[in-house]
């Protein structure tokens, strides 16, 4: 018989990983995403503005999310944008952002699948690698997903 922790990772990995809908908003959305960084205040015409300005690019930015079919609400996101290069013969480039699941989702590989649907998004689209910048204290997650240290991070930043 399964404990209650190995049914609840069964039920995550039923959990479809999904392209954001502008309905998500009133799902919860934009607060996920304040659990990984402040995003002060999104009204409804901000927020599908640059989800139509998002949508136009097709599946060069794909934003995914994993919504409770319980509570409604979205739980798990991530978002890969690709970068056409002229490097490696005109090649491409995944970059990962924005990887967060609901405190209270946590410790469920809801992030693991979020992960490796964006991978899979960007091997898809012909990208010959991914990259994610994240902090000294997601390096363990990250190396789960496959992924391995690779040089620094800069950053110079215009807005506090």
């Amino acid at each position: 018989m399964a404990k209650m922790g190995e049914e609840q990772h069964e039920a995550d990995s039923l959990l479809p990983i999904r392209r954001l809908q502008a309905s998500d908003k009133s799902k919860g959305f934009v607060e996920l995403l304040s659990q990984l960084s402040p995003c002060g205040p999104v009204t409804d015409e901000e927020f599908l503005s640059r989800f139509a300005e998002l949508a136009s690019h097709g599946d060069d930015h794909a934003i995914v999310v994993a919504e409770d079919e319980q509570t409604g609400r979205i739980i798990a996101t991530g978002s890969v944008f690709v970068e056409k290069k002229f490097l490696r013969g005109c090649g491409k480039v995944g970059h990962i952002e924005d990887v967060v699941v609901d405190a209270s989702a946590r410790g469920r590989r809801l992030g693991q699948r979020v992960v490796r649907h964006l991978v899979g998004h960007a091997r898809a689209a012909g990208c010959y690698k991914v990259i994610l910048d994240c902090s000294a204290e997601n390096r363990g997650f990250y190396e789960k997903c496959g992924f391995q240290e690779k040089n620094v991070q800069m950053a110079v930043y215009f807005h506090e």
